[in-house]
């Protein structure tokens, strides 16, 4: 087991707040912070997506919710400037064409305000794409799955989420905009050169954190991220937790994109509905984030090369890494992957007597 202090070495040559959780077979074989405590709380940018994912196919399995229908049908005022056609599974997928509302520099500043992000989509025209392309959504994922989430329940999204997702999960350190009492909890972000620093110091402030933001503002610890990665691993249920069935769960995660660049990332990614998937990329020296020597099955979310959680249910293997260094996005991805290739290295070499 010694060997993965390979991959802590790199958590800890960064010298920046972190939590690395590592499970093999759901029992934790790596659990460690730097910099704070195993129980503070990370803003986990994008890394947070996959919960809101679930949440709708939770309600996609209870009967409340079909993929197919148009956004439409549920928020109508969405349908406004040619949008009419956009489904909830071309959401999920990437493929609504509302890739933003129109500017992303206006969608990040505008997204601790709910009411005027939605009137930003409303307003806003598709990009037509052609079939099998995709154009990450990288605010507009959030906002436009939330309010059909609180269309079709009719209460408020954090409360859906606790309700159908975080109390199943057994999780206690999880949060969907931060309440007050938790604030001192909260792990800043520590930008790496100057032009972080205005972002770094934007997504710092307690208003932000606070606020719901669907596609980027969940705050967590790496044990709650693990929990759930974990659960999902092993088809929707753990123990006394239940998520989703496992008919769910496996159609959630096959592929539905891969072999074109992304038109808002300019980078090739393996999606399935809501989440990044493993495994070899159309070109081989672009890294993934979840490591590059992840298996296909693999399944996570990349959260602004500053969090991830990920599931390689081949390799029985779930890491969670939550870090506060927001800075270089390629040498933070590149080091995100360093990590995960150290865990999955380690993991292959266990495997014969974790076996026995």
């Amino acid at each position: 087991m010694t060997s993965l202090e390979g991959a802590w070495d790199l958590v800890r040559a960064r010298r920046m707040p972190a939590q690395l959780v590592v499970l093999l077979d759901g029992e934790p074989v790596l659990d460690r912070a730097m910099g704070c405590a195993r129980d503070d709380l990370f803003w986990l940018f994008s890394a947070g997506k996959p919960y809101l994912a679930v949440l709708v196919r939770r309600l996609v399995q209870d009967g409340l919710l079909d993929l197919d229908r148009p956004v439409a049908a549920y928020w109508p005022e969405f349908g406004a400037h040619g949008k009419e056609a956009v489904t909830v599974r071309d959401v999920l997928r990437h493929r609504s064409g509302v890739s933003t509302a129109g500017n992303p520099f206006l969608d990040a500043a505008f997204m601790p305000q709910w009411d005027w992000s939605l009137q930003r989509l409303v307003k806003a025209r598709p990009r037509h794409l052609e079939p099998g392309r995709t154009a990450y959504g990288f605010v507009s994922f959030g906002f436009i799955l939330g309010e059909v989430v609180q269309r079709v329940t009719g209460e408020p999204l954090p409360a859906v989420m606790r309700r159908l997702v975080l109390e199943p999960l057994q999780v206690r350190d999880t949060f969907l905009g931060l309440p007050p009492d938790q604030v001192a909890r909260a792990v800043m972000l520590h930008p790496t050169d100057l032009r972080f620093a205005a972002p770094s110091a934007f997504c710092n402030h307690p208003h932000v954190r606070a606020a719901v933001i669907p596609a980027a503002g969940v705050s967590a610890t790496a044990r709650d991220v693990a929990t759930f990665y974990e659960t999902l691993r092993r088809g929707g249920t753990w123990g006394t937790r239940a998520l989703l069935d496992r008919t769910s769960v496996a159609s959630m995660l096959e592929p539905t994109s891969g072999e074109h660049r992304d038109l808002f990332t300019g980078t090739y990614i393996r999606w399935s509905e809501g989440f990044q998937l493993g495994g070899p990329r159309v070109v081989p020296d672009e890294v993934s984030a979840l490591g590059r020597r992840s298996s296909p099955t693999a399944f996570g979310h990349n959260g602004s090369d500053v969090c991830i959680g990920w599931a390689d249910p081949g390799r029985r293997l779930v890491m969670a890494y939550l870090t506060g260094c927001f800075g270089d996005l390629q040498r933070n991805l590149n080091h995100l992957a360093e990590v995960a290739d150290a865990v999955l290295d380690w993991a292959d070499r266990e495997r014969p007597a974790a076996a026995a």
